[in-house]
């Protein structure tokens, strides 16, 4: 697994800080992020950028960018936020089904979706930031198993 994609709705605040705790914790892999929805160019949610910060993160270089085709198909990995998302995908890019997961799907206590916290509190980025971690930790995992 050479190549991982991880994607939420608008790219600014989900899929960004996912890319870059796989990137940190995957470093000779290429990691990057996109969005069903995305807001094209624009860089990460300021608050997310801020909590990343703090983990030694930096989103600073981020630039929103929309899904397309060949990123799945490119992607021997696409790590979705939520259920609706890797259903949505799996419409979009059928061939690339058995590829998209979601970043909870490992949970200690079963499958779990990564709320969105687009225009909410600080603390909805804080549990959103941990449940990202705590995704990315179980697919490390998994991914080092494997390769």
């Amino acid at each position: 697994m050479k190549n991982i994609l991880t994607v939420c709705i608008g790219n600014i605040c989900r899929s960004p800080v996912a890319e870059a705790m796989l990137k940190a914790r995957l470093p000779d892999r290429k990691v990057w992020s996109a969005g069903l929805h995305a807001v094209v160019g624009h860089g990460a949610d300021a608050t997310a950028r801020q909590i990343a910060g703090e983990f030694k993160l930096d989103l600073s270089a981020h630039r929103a960018q929309q899904i397309a085709g060949w990123m799945c198909s490119h992607a021997d990995l696409v790590l979705v936020m939520e259920v609706s998302h890797q259903q949505e995908l799996e419409k979009l890019y059928p061939t690339s089904r058995g590829k998209i997961h979601c970043l909870g799907e490992f949970g200690p206590q079963g499958p779990f979706d990564i709320a969105d916290p687009y225009r909410q509190s600080r603390a909805a980025f804080e549990a959103a930031h941990a449940a990202i971690a705590l995704g990315v930790d179980q697919w490390v995992r998994r991914i080092n198993l494997v390769s």
